[in-house]
Formats: C-alpha cells, structure tokens, sequence
C-alpha cells in the first residue's frame, strides 16, 4: 500500500475497538491458551517491558519493522521481535520505554515517531514480562542503525505482505513449558515468527483489517 494512502486511514486505527485476547488466542498454542485464560498475574510481580510497532514509508511502500535478535543464553535467543524491551525506572511510562528502547536498537530518534495508540498488553510466561505494545509510525523514510550487540538483522515488511494471509503457518518445536507441540507461526523472509510476537501481530492484523 501507498504510504501516503496509509495516512489517510491512521486517525481510524484508534477508533477501532481492539480485539485483546481473542486475537492473540488464534497465534499462541494450545498448551498455553489454557494457561493464558486461567492465569493471574497480580501475585507474581512481572517484570515490566515495551515494544513498537512501527510504519514508515520505503520506496513509496508502507513496510513494518521487526527484529531478529542476537543468540545469547536466554528464551528470547534469535527469535524475531519487534524494537523494544525492559522498562527502566528513568523512563516516564511505558510509550518512552518503546521509543527509547527502539532509538537504541534500531537507531530511529523518538522525535521522528509519532505515536498512535497503545495495543493490548501480553503476559510472558517464559520470562516473567508484562510487555505492552504500541503502535507508531515514521513519516519519512528510515535509515536503520542497528545495535549489533541486540540486533543480528533488520525485516522491513511490506504491510501488503503482511496482511496477505498466505503468511500464516504452523511449525512443531520444543518451547520452554512443552516438547515438540504445533505451534500456530507466520512465515516472514525465511523466518518462522512465533509466540508473543505472532499474538502481537495477530491483533495488529486484525485491527488493520478493519479499517483498510
């Protein structure tokens, strides 16, 4: 899609209801759906983290951003993501823990992001995050500097890819609370995104589609 055309339907994202749950349900496996439905965070003190989801124009094109994260010894190694991560007690709220940690792993100023609102917030069993989402966009075309102690690769997502539903697919793997389980996933560049990211997108999806 024509970035400028994307513009024109932005002001509608915010006024659309969001889906929650139910659309991260669709991307997230069975064996956590249970424990997603029945779990109560409130005892367990979850760390705090942020991520963007962000748009920008590149050649014209309205593209996503997302990450693909270096291997370490941890849950998240090399898994794709979107820009973001842990809140830190210096930052103001949640919206500045995205755009400062996006201005660190990717390179992109917070002043040249314009946030448009706020996703629903999505509980990490694997690693004890509560991360909450945001939308934004850049409205002139990005020159990505990588952090490549975080950051092993940029993915710029045409968004006519991404709402092309020839993407979605399921993969078997072993996660960190089951082995060798179906797991719903997108297929994007060669890279089978799945978990917290794929619900994320999910209602990302589902809220662009009603829209455009």
């Amino acid at each position: 899609m024509d970035f400028y055309d994307f513009l024109k339907y932005v002001p509608k994202l915010a006024e659309v209801a969001l889906p929650g749950s139910k659309a991260h349900y669709k991307m997230a496996p069975l064996e956590r759906i249970e424990s997603m439905k029945n779990g109560n965070v409130s005892g367990i003190n979850p760390k705090s983290a942020a991520v963007m989801m962000l748009f920008y124009p590149k050649n014209g094109r309205t593209h996503l951003v997302l990450i693909v994260r270096n291997s370490y010894e941890g849950v998240h190694s090399a898994q794709i993501a979107f820009p973001g991560g842990k809140y830190e007690s210096n930052d103001e709220n949640f919206q500045n823990t995205a755009l400062r940690e996006t201005h660190e792993e990717v390179g992109i100023h917070p002043d040249s992001i314009e946030i448009i609102m706020p996703f629903t917030n999505l509980y990490i069993q694997p690693s004890n995050f509560m991360v909450y989402p945001y939308l934004g966009i850049c409205r002139e075309e990005i020159v990505f500097i990588p952090d490549s102690t975080e950051v092993a690769d940029i993915i710029e997502l045409p968004l006519s890819d991404f709402l092309n539903d020839n993407l979605l697919t399921k993969t078997t793997m072993s996660t960190s609370y089951a082995t060798t389980i179906e797991i719903p996933a997108f297929e994007i560049k060669g890279h089978i995104v799945w978990g917290a990211t794929a619900m994320m997108l999910s209602e990302l999806k589902e809220v662009l589609k009603k829209v455009l």
